[in-house]
């Protein structure tokens, strides 16, 4: 496969009509969905024959477009079996707010090449937003460039955040994180799904995001589309090491080391409590 602009766009269009049909599906289902059909994968994660079909019609139509890549998915239906190509899928993020008829929840795909991410798309269902880009390309939300904010300050920062399912592991650092953000910001937003805060920032509608504890399927697709939407990205060391520690720190340009370096004076001084 080409790595070329024109063939990356193409490939990204394919996948964002790909996620509006898997959307189309979810929709339909969540609405006749009972509680009682969830299955609980550990402490406060949870899974349902939602995800695991919608991860079915995404792994299908991505083989489709793209035969020998291989796929790193959220629920185990298909994986990297050492494809220089590789599909990241996250077919339902947001599940608890899914099966209590809550919002938002968005489907999150990515496309890396080694360990290069190439493509991002996030399609917030409930809203019907699909947010995407492309290495070399612009940033997009059905259709129109979109921008991260240009908040200066931390002060005058919308902030969204999340709990990780194993929050009780690092409980004084999320309490801390919280309590200085609630103080130092205009205001905390914990929306239960990562992929659409992160689309969230890229259009400028949040002006940052934090949490620890995440999966590549988080946040892999909403790492390209905030980068090329002008934003930057790194773990809560400052360093790019998201995908193996699991943390993320996403901002626009103007009050990226500001926040950066006061997650970091935080994480550093809650490691050993």
């Amino acid at each position: 496969m080409k790595n070329n602009i024109e063939n990356l766009k193409y490939i990204t269009l394919k996948v964002v009509e790909l996620s509006v049909s898997v959307a189309s599906y979810i929709k339909k289902e969540s609405l006749n969905f009972l509680i009682e059909n969830i299955e609980a994968k550990s402490r406060n994660n949870f899974v349902t024959h939602v995800d695991k079909e919608a991860e079915r019609l995404l792994v299908t139509g991505l083989t489709a477009l793209i035969s020998d890549a291989g796929f790193i998915t959220e629920e185990g239906t298909a994986e990297n079996q050492g494809q220089e190509y590789c599909w990241i899928i996250d077919p339902l993020d947001g599940t608890s707010n899914f099966i209590h008829n809550s919002t938002p929840y968005a489907i999150s795909i990515a496309l890396k090449y080694k360990n290069e991410l190439l493509v991002g798309v996030i399609h917030e269902i409930t809203r019907n937003e699909s947010f995407y880009s492309w290495k070399g390309g612009k940033a997009y939300l059905n259709g129109k460039t979109i921008k991260v904010s240009n908040t200066k300050n931390v002060s005058d920062a919308l902030i969204s955040t999340g709990r990780p399912h194993n929050y009780m592991e690092q409980y004084a650092l999320l309490l801390n994180l919280m309590d200085y953000f609630l103080q130092n910001t205009h205001g905390i937003r914990q929306s239960g799904s990562a992929a659409s805060d992160l689309a969230y920032v890229a259009c400028g509608r949040y002006d940052g995001r934090y949490e620890f504890g995440l999966k590549q399927w988080d946040m892999a697709a909403g790492i390209l589309i905030i980068k090329q939407a002008g934003g930057q990205v790194c773990d809560f060391m400052g360093e790019n090491n998201y995908f193996e520690n699991g943390s993320l720190i996403a901002s626009n340009s103007e009050l990226y080391i500001e926040l950066r370096d006061t997650i970091k004076n935080i994480f550093q001084e809650n490691m050993f409590l």
